[in-house]
């Protein structure tokens, strides 16, 4: 009776969340270890049907790199990476596209079907959803005073447009959209793109009230190394400031950078939370501390709850 009376009470206490929320659009970067730890992955694909029940739209945008090596793997093909991307050539992009498209997103939406939810996958491509160019990391060299070069890595690109409008016919159809982080080019070849810039990408064109980015660490820390130098919540501006310090690193720079493209297209707030958490997402949502690391446009907290 009294785990029946705390389960009753918590569940009143979310009334206020589930009343700000209710037919608002939250835009959630799927990846890392909650793709691979059975209870972090259950429990995320619970929390996206309650999310959806309860009148909240949720969108996902997922990864899938270390399944992508490992198909590479298997067909005998070396996998090279400059600044943290995968040169991709043409072969790469097609099983690229496999992976992502066709294993990784139809194996979410049918975990959300057979949970009882309404999912439809779809990739950057279906629908016009993003529109790609591609991506040339720049390299100095050695020399400071060398111009940046340009450096071509395949098939790798970056988002030029995103054009939302299956989305929204998705989301009003009562359906949880699952994107695949492709994109097309100018001449309709294929490009892979990061998935934390796509999940910022459709949260800026969304207006999204929330995103949220699945990692595999506690959220933004002072000290990499150190899992109790974790920031609750920082401004755009500070991020800059760390960014500049060298204190971002690795793959928490495309997140950041994620955070501040939502923002500056009218997202309400950016969080980045740790994946390995079983029910992560709805910790953030309904609760009032959160989890991981508030990212925000507006200069004190007490601003950002004024304008909630």
């Amino acid at each position: 009776m009294r785990d029946s009376q705390t389960f009753v009470q918590h569940l009143s206490e979310a009334l206020p969340y589930l009343q700000k929320f209710y037919g608002k659009i939250l835009v959630i970067k799927y990846g890392g270890a909650a793709m691979h730890q059975a209870s972090a992955r259950d429990a995320f694909i619970r929390d996206l049907v309650l999310l959806r029940t309860v009148g909240i739209k949720p969108v996902v945008v997922h990864g899938g790199g270390p399944m992508i090596t490992e198909m590479l793997t298997k067909v005998g093909k070396t996998t090279e990476f400059i600044h943290g991307l995968r040169v991709t050539d043409r072969e790469t992009v097609n099983i690229t596209e496999m992976v992502l498209a066709g294993v990784i997103n139809k194996g979410i939406v049918a975990s959300i079907n057979r949970a009882g939810g309404r999912a439809v996958g779809i990739s950057g491509k279906d629908g016009n959803l993003i529109e790609a160019v591609k991506h040339m990391p720049r390299m100095n060299g050695d020399d400071p005073d060398r111009p940046p070069e340009g450096i071509d890595i395949g098939y790798v690109g970056e988002v030029h447009k995103v054009n939302p409008e299956v989305l929204l016919s998705l989301d009003e159809a009562g359906f949880i959209p699952v994107v695949a982080p492709l994109g097309a080019g100018g001449e309709g070849e294929t490009y892979n793109i990061n998935a934390d810039t796509v999940a910022g990408a459709i949260a800026a064109a969304l207006s999204a009230e929330k995103l949220i980015l699945m990692t595999d660490t506690p959220g933004l820390l002072r000290n990499p190394k150190d899992h109790t130098t974790l920031i609750s919540w920082i401004t755009t501006c500070e991020v800059d400031s760390l960014r500049s310090r060298g204190i971002l690193s690795g793959g928490m720079i495309p997140k950041v950078q994620a955070c501040q493209t939502a923002l500056a297209h009218g997202c309400k707030s950016c969080h980045i939370v740790d994946g390995r958490t079983p029910h992560a997402v709805l910790l953030e949502i309904f609760t009032d501390a959160g989890v991981g690391t508030l990212i925000t446009s507006h200069d004190t907290l007490e601003d950002l709850i004024s304008q909630s």
